[in-house]
């Protein structure tokens, strides 16, 4: 079965995804279930593919997945994600019209769940499985390089998606949380990155997430003024504000990181 592992690997992580997001479908408008079938389907995911590639590698620890570090790569993820998505709202309170109302703890906590299932389904597919297979075969540049456009145009199939939304993801999402496995060698840091972004985005500002429609977290943010500072659509990825408040620690990671060259 390791002759097929990249294609067996691609499917099994696709599937937990597709699965994920159908749980979550399901029982989006019971914010309590929500909250833990997300956090179970998260934490299924993880144990399902630690399972596909001891069997399908034949490798006897998945060290991206170890227990060993696993709360400090959360906790340090969630930290600097959760800080960019605030420096990047901070920035578009400043210089746009925003118009902050609240909204319910309820809805936050549903859409907690939610973010964690897709937070650790996205990072299995496309850091756990795009990007270390081609770092293996190619090296740490172009893993970063091909994964991030990978991960950014993925996004197009979103209902409010635009080419500039996609091409932003690649970089201030795509990339940072590349930079940031190949930083550590570990998922967890990006799992805890992407889960801290997104819940940050919609479970305490209620904006829209990557052209997905926005819901209802602890408070509802709408942004007025140019796409170029609001995100449009789309949403704030799209503005320059979170382009600059992700390059900044993409590039602090950078400088830090062992990078694997060609074999």
């Amino acid at each position: 079965m390791q002759r097929f592992r990249v294609p067996v690997l691609l499917v099994g992580a696709v599937v937990l995804l597709i699965a994920a997001r159908g749980v979550d479908a399901l029982v989006s408008d019971v914010p309590v279930l929500r909250f833990f079938l997300g956090i179970g389907a998260a934490v299924g995911a993880v144990f399902a593919f630690r399972w596909l590639s001891r069997r399908v590698e034949k490798r006897a620890e998945v060290t991206e997945l170890a227990a060993a570090g696993r709360w400090r790569g959360l906790g340090h993820g969630v930290l600097i994600g959760a800080g960019a998505f605030l420096a990047t709202m901070l920035l578009a309170v400043l210089f746009t019209d925003a118009d902050i109302t609240s909204g319910s703890f309820g809805a936050c906590l549903g859409v907690a769940g939610s973010m964690a299932s897709v937070a650790v389904t996205e990072e299995l597919l496309f850091r756990g499985v795009v990007h270390r297979i081609l770092e293996e075969r190619t090296g740490s540049i172009i893993a970063i390089a091909v994964s991030s456009v990978i991960f950014g145009l993925t996004h197009l199939v979103n209902s409010n998606a635009t080419l500039w939304g996609a091409l932003a993801i690649a970089v201030e999402g795509g990339a940072l949380l590349a930079i940031a496995y190949t930083a550590t060698g570990s998922l967890w840091l990006p799992i805890g990155l992407h889960f801290a972004w997104n819940f940050t985005e919609s479970g305490v500002f209620g904006t829209a997430v990557s052209g997905a429609d926005g819901e209802s977290g602890l408070l509802r943010t709408v942004l007025s003024g140019p796409d170029v500072l609001t995100g449009g659509t789309f949403g704030p990825e799209a503005s320059l504000f979170a382009l600059l408040c992700c390059l900044v620690p993409a590039v602090w990671m950078l400088r830090g990181a062992k990078l694997v060259t060609r074999r």
